[in-house]
């Protein structure tokens, strides 16, 4: 009997909002349950400006990825890529083995994305990773038509059309801090809304 593969672990979390203590409980977390990859859905910075605010992750060895918030600035998403050497896959995909991750920012204050642009940095990324085995997408802001819309806040149409076209096995989103702990299913893809206690999820 073949073994099963192994799972792909991750910690995803969301609008942290500059606030060391709970990316130090984040760390912990992420160090208790043994995650290959902790994914963080935009707005680290914001209510209080903290430095070191991804630091507890490096101090573990951790592998961190991101998108920016609208919260988050551009300069701040580059700072944060050179200081800790961190992902910031609102720019780039990254692979890691058999999983890929893909997915788009809103730095600088955007509420609304510019969804054919969105849409198209999506493409082009996901043909990137397409036959990789496990693929995760990352936005800051929800999609349209899944639960977060609950908060009578719109998701994005170009996020959503990219679900309901590549079909990741995970799409990951915060923005709609109410809204952490929602699950949701597009097709195939499993949507979950991330917050600031995190989640634990694998593949």
């Amino acid at each position: 009997m073949a073994d099963k593969k192994k799972k792909f672990k991750i910690l995803a979390a969301s609008d942290i909002h500059g606030d060391t203590d709970a990316t130090k409980k984040l760390a912990a977390k992420a160090k208790k349950e043994n995650v290959d990859l902790v994914v963080l859905a935009g707005d680290l910075s914001g209510f209080v400006e903290t430095e070191g605010i991804l630091k507890p992750f490096i101090d573990n060895d951790q592998k961190v990825v991101f998108v920016p918030g609208n919260w988050d600035s551009s300069v701040t998403a580059d700072v944060l890529t050179k200081m800790y050497g961190v992902k910031n896959v609102g720019k780039h995909y990254v692979k890691y083995g058999d999983v890929g991750v893909f997915g788009v920012g809103s730095p600088d204050g955007q509420l609304d994305l510019n969804e054919k642009k969105a849409f198209n940095k999506l493409k082009k990324d996901f043909s990137k990773i397409k036959d990789l085995e496990k693929k995760i997408m990352v936005s800051h802001i929800h999609a349209a038509g899944t639960k977060s819309e609950f908060s009578g806040i719109p998701g994005s149409t170009g996020v959503r059309k990219a679900i309901e076209e590549f079909q990741p096995d995970i799409f990951l989103s915060g923005h709609i801090h109410e809204a952490e702990g929602l699950k949701d299913q597009v097709g195939k893809t499993k949507v979950f809304s991330v917050g600031e206690k995190g989640k634990i999820i694998e593949i």
